[in-house]
């Protein structure tokens, strides 16, 4: 090979993990014959038509990856659930994979590829990241767009801004350069919640249909308690108050983590810290009843305020 080919394909596919494309393969001015050539010897394969490994077996996942964005075309990136799986904020999904072509290219059928067509591609492409995608911020909105819900659209939004690959502040101006944006109401000011310390779409809706329509005070958020050598994150505290609330997204616990929770419970307790704490059936069906009970607790510890009713058949009495 080395006598047949030259150093910039071996330079090429160091940097695509063994992955190349006939359109660069005539760039570098590779002969026709020596990838035939290799691939009758079964030296190399073609994991899509047009799209060569140089090497046997199994294709990892990021060569995997390179192949099909090499399949969509030149100017193609991969976007929505496959980019942010590369940059950390999604699971890894598998098939298929999403690539984005500029909005003129044609869009090819390929088997295992969902592809997509954008007008303002080079805007979203990010400048250096490996293999090509969409930068962290579009990828969000991509998803936060196309989501069925809100609370899926908030949770592509403040993902990435937990695990700090981006900030609400940038997806902002992203969100401000797109002439379609689905939730774009809701979403900013959502992110205005995200800034302030909002994680997770239940603790959104805590906020959204809970404390703030009530009237309750605002809550810190995702607050460091230092205890010993030890760190805890509240949800939701009420300074103060002595009161903190902590919002459970999940359906179900094993009984160690639950007795873990208790535990921290019973230690903030000592230090005079009350928690009360919701799941997803309290704040979405019954939040005005928690809204009652958090008012109730902070009442009876000195807050000054008096709940107010969200609407007319609020249970929440009038003052």
């Amino acid at each position: 090979m080395a006598e047949q080919t030259p150093d910039d394909l071996h330079d090429l596919l160091a940097r695509q993990c063994g992955v190349f494309a006939r359109w660069q393969a005539h760039e570098l001015a590779v002969e026709p014959g020596v990838i035939t050539a290799r691939l009758r010897s079964g030296r190399w394969q073609r994991p899509y038509h047009g799209v060569y490994a140089a090497f046997t077996g199994r294709l990892g996942r990021e060569a995997e990856l390179w192949a099909a964005v090499l399949r969509a075309g030149p100017q193609a990136v991969l976007s929505h659930q496959t980019a942010a799986e590369v940059d950390g904020f999604a699971a890894r999904s598998g098939r298929p994979i999403h690539v984005t072509v500029p909005l003129r290219q044609h869009r090819p059928r390929v088997p295992g590829l969902v592809v997509h067509r954008s007008g303002r591609l080079e805007a979203a492409r990010h400048p250096s990241r490996m293999p090509p995608r969409t930068r962290v911020e579009e990828t969000a909105l991509d998803l936060a767009h196309l989501a069925a819900t809100l609370d899926d659209a908030f949770g592509w939004i403040s993902r990435p801004c937990i695990k700090r690959l981006t900030m609400p502040s940038l997806l902002l101006n992203a969100m401000g350069s797109r002439s379609k944006m689905r939730w774009r109401t809701e979403l900013t000011r959502a992110l205005a919640d995200v800034a302030g310390g909002v994680q997770s779409p239940l603790e959104y809706r805590y906020v959204r249909y809970v404390e703030r329509p009530h009237g309750l005070p605002a809550a810190r958020r995702q607050v460091l308690i230092r205890r010993d050598s030890r760190r805890q994150y509240l949800d939701n505290l009420y300074e103060g108050l002595g009161l903190g609330v902590e919002l459970d997204g999940q359906a179900y616990h094993p009984a160690e983590e639950r007795w873990q929770d208790i535990g921290r419970d019973n230690a903030l307790a000592v230090d005079g810290i009350l928690i009360l704490r919701y799941g997803w059936p309290d704040i979405t069906g019954r939040p005005c009843q928690v809204a009652i009970q958090v008012g109730s607790v902070a009442a009876d510890r000195g807050w000054p305020g008096v709940l107010r009713r969200c609407g007319p058949a609020c249970p929440v009495a009038r003052p």
